[in-house]
């Protein structure tokens, strides 16, 4: 009992919030409405809002001439005046049909103008939220859903487009008639009649917005269930071969219908509850048409109104009965659309783990020389990965940094990047702080030839032209040589226009890295970062690469990653990672010849490459 009535308790906190939250996120859109320095886009609102007024000036006019028409027809009735009959009314006529066509034609215009300001809006969020997201840090990335972040800024788009096009020009208008049509009520006739109409309409927009509201939450659930569903599909499809391998399909779409059978449910709720709604309207509409048509009929019997009179009262209340007939569902959405514009300019308002300082300049680079001094960096402050880690890698030489699964080798790419920032020390490119210049200038002097290479849906071409957008064919075709993979792509129908599929998936694994390392040669850049670049090649295609590798990084300063040895023999220096902390450092002759922890890594690759059949096949280890 007091669990409820804390939670009832909590209710007029959490609506404040929520209208708190809604509010944000209008003041959030409002400057992109009248966004700075565009004249032209402010001179389309300020249209628009002129033409607004005019199509309601010229909307509530009409039952007027709607009722002078009537009179003159009622109060003609002598063969003498048949001219005067057929005359006036056919004026009138004309008159109430030109005015009805002007309320249409301005709401037309209205929409005509507002319409690329509409559309500007959206574009520029959409694309500020698309840089946003990109900037963000790597643990954001790692830890997001990718289905629940792309439907969160399209329903933010979608949410925009809805707001503008009838809260402004649906909602706003409406309550500017009512206003309109009270005031003329009360000026003709009397306070009864403006009275009767704005308690029949207020007590309709109460009723609607009271049920609407109660009927939010099935909307809620139906869209969380949407979000988890979707994020499930894309989940399971972008694991489609590991789905395959456990024969999981059944468990799949059992996870998938879950989340549908939610969605039914509350979907259920929602369109059975219309019903509620609809009622109650049709009851409250209903009885205040008949107040006003029985005071109209007094006010004929007794003189004081004309026949026109009782159709012009009645024609301005179902004429704002017309746009109010939608009002639950416009109320619904619009609540919908504050709550997913929320969600996206709270994406917008996500702070960037890893940003440029104020005063970042771009990197001045003339060696390439890097170095890493006393770095200490953790995922998680309890769980450091790196321990006082300091080593250099001089201008054109080739440093190695191998060691045991979990060791922290890929965590040093990452910090080179500037995907996170150490938690202790400094990491420097010819004497400059990393974290002093702009990042953009810090990744264009740095090529990458990841360990997990993943493609653009897209070419093979657009794929290895993507390290340098701007670079010829003839460029890509002698990059793709380079990496060994220009013939096996000639080999295909379609050459260079060959689809890759979804990160890559139509490729091997080895195909895949040598169109990483095209697109890295392509680069052309200063120093060069191999994370286990070719762990995914056979050997003889190894070799080949590994030459290609050494011609790229001739006069290069290279960092590789890796974990086989044979890989990083000819390196100036190997540095041995264990726990975060370098345990040895030399070349490939001295580690061996100090019988260390390199020397028995090496050991056991060479005995496992030994024990292989030509098949490529492992023979089976003895049990100790």
């Amino acid at each position: 009992m007091s669990r409820r009535r804390g939670r009832r308790d909590r209710l007029p906190e959490l609506e404040r919030a929520g209208w708190r939250r809604e509010g944000a996120a209008i003041r959030a859109l409002a400057p992109y409405l009248w966004p700075s320095g565009q004249i032209d886009m402010k001179v389309r609102v300020v249209a628009a809002l002129a033409l607004l007024v005019a199509a309601k000036l010229a909307t509530v006019y009409v039952p007027i001439l709607y009722k002078l028409a009537i009179d003159a027809l009622t109060e003609t009735g002598l063969p003498g005046d048949a001219a005067v009959a057929v005359t006036v009314p056919i004026g009138l006529i004309l008159g109430y049909g030109l005015v009805r066509v002007l309320s249409q034609v301005f709401g037309e215009l209205r929409d005509f103008v507002f319409a690329r300001v509409g559309q500007r809006a959206m574009r520029s969020i959409a694309l500020k939220t698309f840089r946003h997201v990109h900037a963000l840090a790597l643990r954001f990335h790692l830890e997001r859903q990718t289905g629940g972040l792309s439907r969160a800024i399209e329903r933010g788009i979608r949410g925009i487009d809805f707001l503008l096009r009838f809260m402004l020009f649906n909602i706003l208008p409406t309550l500017v008639e009512i206003a309109l049509v009270c005031g003329i009520l009360w000026a003709l006739f009397n306070v009864w009649f403006s009275l009767v109409t704005l308690v029949t309409i207020l007590g309709y927009i109460a009723y609607t917005l009271v049920v609407t509201e109660w009927r939010l939450k099935f909307r809620r659930a139906m869209n969380e269930s949407d979000s988890e569903a979707n994020t499930k599909a894309i989940d399971s499809l972008l694991n489609y071969e590991t789905v395959k391998y456990f024969g999981n399909e059944d468990h799949e779409a059992d996870r998938y219908d879950k989340s549908l059978q939610g969605y039914e449910s509350a979907a259920v709720r929602s369109l059975t509850s219309l019903s509620l709604v609809n009622i109650g309207q049709g009851f409250i509409i209903a009885g205040g048409a008949t107040v006003i048509m029985i005071m109209a009929g007094f006010g004929i019997a007794n003189g004081t109104m004309t026949v026109g009179d009782f159709v012009l009262v009645n024609t301005y209340l179902f004429q704002l009965y017309q746009p109010l007939n939608f009002l639950g569902f416009v109320y619904r959405e619009i609540k919908q659309a504050l709550t997913d514009m929320e969600s996206m300019f709270r994406l917008l308002g996500e702070e960037r783990e890893v940003a440029d300082q104020a005063d970042a300049v771009p990197l001045q680079l003339s060696d390439g020389v890097i170095r890493f001094e006393n770095v200490s960096f953790g995922y998680d402050a309890r769980r450091p990965i790196l321990r006082d880690v300091s080593f250099d890698v001089p201008a054109g030489h080739t440093v190695a940094i191998v060691g045991p699964t979990g060791a922290g080798k890929s965590t040093i790419s990452r910090l080179l990047f500037r995907f996170y920032d150490v938690t202790d020390g400094r990491i420097t490119i010819d004497g400059q702080d990393i974290r002093d210049i702009t990042q953009a200038s810090l990744r264009r002097a740095i090529g990458i030839v990841p360990q997990d290479t993943v493609l653009f849906n897209d070419t093979v071409f657009y794929n290895i032209q993507y390290g340098r957008p701007d670079a010829t064919p003839a460029e890509v075709e002698q990059a793709a040589r380079m990496a060994r993979i220009h013939d096996f792509v000639m080999g295909t129908p379609d050459g260079y226009n060959t689809k890759v599929g979804e990160r890559g998936l139509k490729l091997s694994g080895g195909e895949k890295q040598r169109v990483a390392i095209a697109r890295t040669i392509l680069k052309q850049p200063q120093i060069l970062m191999f994370d286990e670049a070719t762990s995914a090649l056979d050997t003889n295609t190894e070799k080949e690469i590994q030459e290609s590798l050494r011609e790229v990084s001739a006069n290069r300063t290279t960092l590789v990653i890796a974990h086989r040895l044979s890989t990083v023999i000819n390196a100036d220096q190997i540095i041995v990672l264990d726990q975060g902390r370098i345990v040895e450092r030399g070349s490939h002759v001295e580690l061996l010849s100090r019988g260390g922890q390199y020397a028995a890594l090496w050991a056991r690759q060479q005995t496992s490459a030994t024990r292989s059949e030509p098949s490529g096949r492992l023979e089976p280890v003895p049990a100790k």
